[in-house]
């Protein structure tokens, strides 16, 4: 069987949403707000739970780490830290055709832990240990490795 080269559709699409991300950026002057817009668009656009774990999300990051700036990153939220790097973000299973929605790090979260450590997490549901644990998972990422 021969293997299939080039881009997917798929890929395509996200090259393509990651290019108008970045014009955005450039028209939006690095105004705040409509990274925030842009954000809450996104997840107005997601079904149900989805929409509902991206919200709460959105909220807890403002919560705990109000320095951290919304925007979309491959057409998913996104939050930067000031150098406007992103830190973290959100990724629902029906845009990418995955199993179960996830909560990802950048290598700019610090979240070393020895040799090994987790920088992507399966998301699946919005409960009160959940968010407790993505709270600490977010603090950690804020403070520096000593």
């Amino acid at each position: 069987m021969a293997e299939k080269t080039g881009f997917s559709d798929f890929e395509k699409e996200a090259m393509r949403d990651r290019i108008e991300e970045l014009r955005r950026e450039q028209s939006n002057n690095k105004d705040p707000k409509k990274g925030e817009a842009d954000v809450l668009e996104k997840i107005s656009e997601m079904t149900g739970q989805e929409a509902d774990i991206a919200l709460k999300l959105h909220r807890l990051v403002h919560k705990i780490a109000p320095q951290l700036q919304a925007k979309t990153w491959y057409s998913m939220p996104a939050y930067c830290n000031p150098d406007g790097k992103v830190l973290l973000f959100f990724q629902c299973a029906t845009k990418f055709k995955s199993r179960y929605n996830t909560l990802g790090f950048s290598d700019q979260a610090h979240l070393d832990h020895g040799t090994l450590w987790p920088n992507s997490f399966a998301l699946t549901a919005w409960t009160a240990v959940t968010e407790a644990q993505v709270s600490e998972l977010i603090q950690r990422a804020l403070t520096p490795v000593k």
